[in-house]
């Protein structure tokens, strides 16, 4: 059988002095942090069999795909559908303490953990996420592409193939800042997923959107 490998990726650490959720708004770049988080994994990557890099059309997504792409010679595929999770709490700070869980307008929110009532459902994030993996995993054939994404795109998609339950504690997410997820396919079953921190842990619990 054929060996495929997609590799899916968390972007590097975004530029957010307001430290606000920013969820899918415009203008969010990386930080230098971020940035030396790119390079780092393009470094990794660079002896690799990369021929497709796919990105989140967010700014810090694309910034993370650029020096991987580079490297390999290849024009960046954007894809909708790796995007930032959708989220009403978007433009607002969260954290404990000073952020908008203080506020009662916005408890009715948080009702529903499960689905999650605050934003985009669970499952709706994973068959997407999923549905370009797929994608990527036919144009990469006999080879390895790369899936520039979000947090917890990510985590979602992850948690849907070993078949764990998609609501859980964002705090204990295994999934640092250009933290690779990697599926390996032997022809169209997914035999193996390897997670790896080419530039570094990151706090879960600062996630970087």
């Amino acid at each position: 059988m054929t060996q495929t490998i997609v590799h899916v990726m968390r972007h590097g650490e975004v530029h957010n002095p307001d430290g606000i959720l920013y969820g899918r708004l415009p203008g969010f770049r990386l930080s230098d942090t971020g940035r030396a988080q790119a390079r780092k994994v393009a470094d990794a990557l660079a002896d690799h069999d990369i021929t497709a890099v796919f990105a989140s059309p967010l700014q810090r997504a694309q910034e993370t795909a650029t020096p991987i792409a580079a490297a390999h010679g290849l024009a960046i595929i954007t894809d909708e559908e790796l995007i930032e999770a959708g989220n009403q709490f978007e433009g607002l700070k969260v954290s404990v303490g000073d952020g908008a869980l203080r506020e009662p307008k916005h408890w009715a929110k948080l009702r529903d953990p499960f689905t999650p009532s605050w934003g985009e459902p669970y499952l709706q994030i994973a068959h997407r996420m999923l549905g370009v993996v797929d994608i990527a995993r036919e144009r990469a054939r006999g080879h390895e592409a790369v899936l520039v994404s979000h947090q917890l795109p990510v985590v979602t998609l992850r948690r849907y193939l070993e078949g764990k339950r998609l609501w859980h504690d964002p705090r204990k997410r295994q999934c640092s800042l250009a933290s690779l997820t990697s599926l390996v396919y032997d022809g169209d079953a997914l035999v193996d997923l390897v997670y790896s921190e080419p530039a570094g842990a990151s706090d879960p619990r600062i996630t970087g959107a």
